[in-house]
């Protein structure tokens, strides 16, 4: 495989980028990919994409708890077990640095740990009452292509949550408000949203990725736009919205 390859595939461009931003890209397959990415600006830029829409993501998952079985075997592994003296780690070192099989089961985990994340951010939850339960996200960037927010959007319960992951220095007169963008064009207000922390809107049942493929916040006078169907400042920052 060769950057000519990946460049002539976008497919490929944004699974090799995906897998790169979480870390699964691993061995002469990431070097290779560095490789590339100092030779080619448009895949910096799909890299950018995803850190974009996977970095403030992890914001919102869940801490995972390691197996208890976890911490006994590092510490048979590393023979702490049987020993409280500080300094047997560093004695032993020299050995561990020869054990083929320490780094393979540590790879493994690391491995492991990042499949836990991959399925964190990208898998639908499975719900477990009789109404299917569909989430949305969008990562709203500024025209510096800046993370402002992230809009997670759960169909069941009717809510959109806007979290500021870089807050904002609005004017007192001034009103941050957020915007549907349809697919015909049209714009529908979702209402105001605060300049920093996180805030919670009615989510419209019809506001699905096909139907509203955008979602953009402008910069309003104090209590918003005068028509729900209209803004009347500037896009400060937008971004897509995307079923997941």
């Amino acid at each position: 495989m060769n950057l000519h390859q990946i460049k002539s595939n976008p497919a490929l461009q944004e699974k090799l980028a995906s897998e790169y931003v979480l870390g699964t890209l691993r061995g002469g397959a990431r070097r290779r990919f560095d490789a590339w990415l100092k030779q080619d600006a448009a895949l910096r830029q799909v890299v950018g994409q995803w850190e974009a829409h996977l970095v403030p993501m992890a914001e919102f998952s869940p801490a995972v708890t390691a197996p208890a079985t976890v911490w006994p075997a590092l510490e048979k592994r590393l023979n702490l077990s049987t020993t409280r003296d500080p300094w047997a780690y560093w004695r032993n070192w020299g050995k561990l640095r020869e054990d083929l099989a320490f780094w393979r089961g540590l790879g493994m985990f690391s491995t492991t740990a990042a499949v836990i994340l991959v399925s964190v951010l990208l898998s639908k939850q499975a719900d477990q009452q009789a109404t299917p339960q569909t989430n949305y996200v969008a990562t709203l960037s500024d025209d510096k292509a800046q993370a402002i927010a992230v809009i997670t959007g759960d169909s069941k319960r009717g809510q959109l949550q806007i979290r500021m992951v870089t807050a904002q220095n609005i004017a007192a007169d001034k009103s941050l408000e957020l915007w549907a963008v349809g697919k015909d064009g049209k714009v529908k207000s979702l209402g105001l949203v605060a300049d920093k922390g996180i805030i919670t809107l009615p989510m419209p049942k019809d506001m699905t990725a096909d139907s509203v493929p955008l979602l953009a916040v402008t910069l309003e006078p104090k209590g918003g736009s005068g028509n729900p169907e209209k803004p009347s400042g500037p896009i400060i920052f937008k971004g897509n919205w995307v079923q997941i």
